[in-house]
């Protein structure tokens, strides 16, 4: 499968184009210092860009099977850089007739299958007071995808871990079969397996370990 992924250096991302490779994806990592990419694969394509620069964006998307974007604010500041950036690759999609998008979001974000109890409420108040920006530019990320009209999934997650890859993922939505944790490596692969999988097809499930 020919793959696109943003945030392909990060800590998820890294393990995305891992797991992607080992599987045998064709692989385009759009990437804001080409520097820091470590592997050197024949399926493996670097585009070094920015956010801003639609036609490099339109570059990494074009030919894409799935885009996967495991983008997120690195600061806690009102530039909406994320969900600016997101805008940008759905309209690289659709000019490239490109379908499928996935992208990651915390569980915080809200979805309407979600059935919230005090405890995600204090922890929602909790967030929104530290990272206000933060939490507001990932609930636009998630508004902008789903108002796309593309093939859609928003995977949310609670805490992340550094824990390996291990047993069987459990998928559900806030106060409702939702852990607390979920490692990066098991997120990757949960992402990886539904790219072509439409279970989750316009939906937002909560991740995390059994």
């Amino acid at each position: 499968m020919k793959l696109t992924i943003f945030g392909a250096t990060g800590r998820t991302g890294r393990l995305l184009v891992e797991q992607a490779l080992a599987a045998g994806h064709d692989v385009t990592a759009f990437v804001r210092d080409a520097s820091a990419v470590k592997w050197d694969e024949p399926n493996l394509r670097v585009l070094e860009g920015e956010l801003e620069d639609t036609a490099r964006i339109a570059e990494a998307v074009a030919g894409a099977e799935a885009v996967i974007s495991v983008l997120g604010p690195s600061q806690n500041k009102p530039d909406y850089a994320i969900s600016r950036g997101t805008g940008r690759i759905i309209a690289a999609m659709k000019e490239h007739g490109v379908r499928r998008l996935i992208v990651s979001a915390g569980a915080g974000v809200s979805d309407p299958n979600d059935s919230p109890g005090p405890f995600h409420h204090v922890m929602n108040f909790l967030v929104k007071r530290v990272s206000r920006y933060v939490y507001e530019d990932m609930v636009r990320v998630a508004d902008v995808v789903r108002a796309s009209g593309l093939d859609w999934t928003i995977v949310r997650v609670p805490m992340l871990t550094d824990s390996p890859r291990g047993g069987r993922i459990r998928a559900g939505y806030v106060g409702k079969g939702m852990g607390r944790s979920i490692g990066r490596a098991g997120m990757a692969d949960f992402i990886l397996r539904h790219a072509a999988d439409e279970t989750y097809l316009h939906k937002a499930p909560v991740i995390s370990d059994m």
